[in-house]
């Protein structure tokens, strides 16, 4: 139970998830006030401005830097870590999710006659360069305060 209690503790990890409950919370809060509709599956969903993907692993990455320091080997593996990361969320992710897009319309225009049985995609998977540099922003700006 020691070791859950000192999980509790963790700065770096809690920095990490205050940045992905803020990056969630945002989208939640956008999409109630641009589209006036109350969503509480933003909270869980992955995908939308900010990512949460970015803001996560940035925070982490952030918190390492601030507390161990920028030149120090755990935050290179961290910055890598996130790196990969963000570059999946905005390149596979979301080429994933336009091809899903692509099929959902292929499907569904050319049964649009018949009775249609299968599910449809899940097409917002992955993020602009936009989404993700701004939940990484807000990644860097949960681990500054935590720092400090």
């Amino acid at each position: 139970m020691e070791g859950l209690a000192g999980l509790a503790q963790n700065n770096y990890l809690m920095a990490a998830f205050i940045a992905w409950f803020i990056a969630q919370l945002s989208k939640f809060v956008l999409s109630l006030v641009f589209k006036r509709a109350l969503d509480l599956k933003l909270f869980v969903s992955s995908g939308g401005m900010p990512s949460s993907h970015s803001a996560f692993v940035m925070a982490l990455t952030a918190a390492i830097g601030f507390n161990k320091g920028w030149d120090a080997p755990l935050t290179a593996v961290a910055l890598i870590f996130s790196l990969v990361v963000m570059y999946d969320a905005a390149g596979v992710r979301r080429a994933a999710g336009k091809q899903a897009e692509i099929l959902n319309k292929l499907i569904f225009e050319s049964q649009s006659n018949r009775q249609v049985t299968e599910q449809r995609l899940k097409e917002l998977i992955g993020h602009t360069p936009i989404e993700v540099i701004t939940g990484a922003l807000l990644g860097v700006i949960v681990a500054y305060f935590m720092a400090n």
